[in-house]
């Protein structure tokens, strides 16, 4: 056991070893070098762990090559690890119990199979299924949990964010839960600083889209003409056609309880998924509600107007759920014979009528959006449209707020045709309103 100062001119002057030997140095306790007998040579500590004592078992803990630490360098950090020694940790040991721990995809498979499977909706579990399948397993997946920094999975954000900003919104919020549910649980260390956390989001856009009242007009001619003679066939030229309609005025027709479901979004403002996989034990047609045992915010009635309560009188009952899905023979996509399902969604149907109504850009979301919008239009209040909604926050029903803007809208009006009526004939020519007028317009 050599003891030696360790520094440039020991270490340019080492002999060859037959066997590893360690040169320990002289003035710090616990400090050496280790030399192999291939030429390696690597800066070390050693120590007891613990209250120490010769019953105690040393460790040592290799902390860099003499090719990448100087001698000055790895003494600084052989003091600084022999410091916490002294205050009862155990370096060595740590990295062990690092490199031990499970990978991050061990800690995502514990947070879906502890808190996502069994208490989140089935849509939220396919959300997130998705976003570590293809994202975050491919590039994390086989780190560390414990040693997963801030600096990868901002890199991975930014990587994500360049042609998806959203979904890399998505799979930060995912990491950031996952790594806090992680901590409460034990299986990261509750020193271990979040990876995920603090870390800027890319902006996101939320879309406000609401029709017009011409719009509406448009929608409920095509509803009318797609429940009756059927809507002009077009064939899409990006696709190929083999069933064509026959004749000169080829025409396509809509399912009625596809009409039927459209036009409940409409009356109702609900939910798409709210509306598809509604069931008749839900409907109470005298009281005209509909309560939901489940929905995106939980249990939760649905007040209808009579618009409504008409539409679903005349579905006709055929079966436990309202919008049923087409039957099929024997197991043809997944569907057992007698077995009954929801209908999936409206996706066809409403691109033809949104086509022929020329409601371009319009999604079948955005019918919940003018529901909302006519409501405001019509001078009520938030709580009462959020309660309608659904919405169990009311931020999120402020979002509509913009739209109650009447007073506003008065006042902008008074401004700008007294401006205007300045640059066309000049303030001589025109009576200009007073103060006491604009704000008797303002008020009502």
């Amino acid at each position: 056991m050599p003891t030696i100062h360790l520094g440039r001119r020991a270490l340019a002057n080492l002999p060859t070893v037959d066997k590893t030997t360690v040169y320990y140095d002289h003035s710090l306790k616990g400090f050496g070098l280790k030399v192999t007998p291939a030429g390696a040579k690597s800066w070390c500590i050693e120590y007891r762990p613990g209250a120490g004592g010769r019953g105690v078992a040393k460790r040592r803990m290799v902390i860099g090559s003499t090719e990448k630490l100087s001698p000055e360098d790895a003494r600084a950090k052989a003091r600084g690890l022999l410091a916490r020694v002294e205050l009862g940790e155990d370096p060595a040991g740590e990295r062990t119990e690092a490199r031990r721990g499970g990978t991050v995809s061990d800690l995502l498979e514990f947070y879906m199979a502890e808190l996502i499977r069994p208490k989140r909706k089935p849509k939220t579990l396919l959300l997130f299924e998705l976003l570590i399948r293809r994202h975050i397993e491919p590039a994390l997946g086989g780190r560390k949990a414990n040693t997963l920094t801030r600096s990868d999975v901002t890199r991975l954000h930014a990587a994500i964010g360049k042609d998806y900003p959203v979904t890399a919104n998505r799979v930060l919020t995912l990491l950031c839960a996952a790594y806090a549910y992680a901590t409460k649980a034990g299986i990261v260390p509750e020193g271990f600083g979040n990876p995920a956390r603090s870390i800027e989001r890319f902006t996101e856009r939320s879309r406000e889209r609401y029709l017009t009242v011409d719009e509406m007009n448009r929608l409920g001619a095509t509803l009318r003409l797609a429940e009756t003679d059927g809507l002009p066939w077009e064939p899409d030229f990006r696709k190929k056609v083999k069933h064509a309609p026959k004749g000169e005025n080829r025409r396509v027709g809509v399912d009625p309880l596809a009409v039927a479901a459209l036009r409940l979004l409409l009356f109702t403002g609900a939910r798409l998924r709210d509306i598809l996989h509604l069931k008749w034990q839900y409907v109470d047609l005298e009281r005209g509600l509909l309560r939901l045992p489940d929905s995106k915010t939980g249990q939760r009635t649905i007040v209808v107007g009579e618009p409504a309560r008409v539409v679903l009188a005349a579905i006709p009952r055929i079966g436990d759920y309202c919008f049923p899905a087409h039957p099929r023979r024997g197991t043809e996509g997944g569907m057992k014979r007698g077995e009954q399902r929801p209908r999936a969604d409206l996706h066809r149907p409403w691109a033809r009528i949104a086509a022929h109504a020329g409601l371009e850009g319009v999604r079948i979301h955005d019918l919940r959006h003018s529901f909302a919008s006519v409501a405001m239009g019509s001078g009520m209040g938030l709580p009462i449209i959020g309660k309608m909604l659904g919405h169990l926050d009311s931020a999120t029903t402020a979002r509509y707020a913009h739209l109650a803007d009447d007073p506003w809208r008065r006042a902008s009006n008074i401004t700008s045709s007294t401006i205007a009526a300045a640059l066309e004939n000049g303030f001589a020519d025109k009576a200009t309103p007073t103060k006491d007028a604009a704000a008797r317009s303002i008020c009502g």
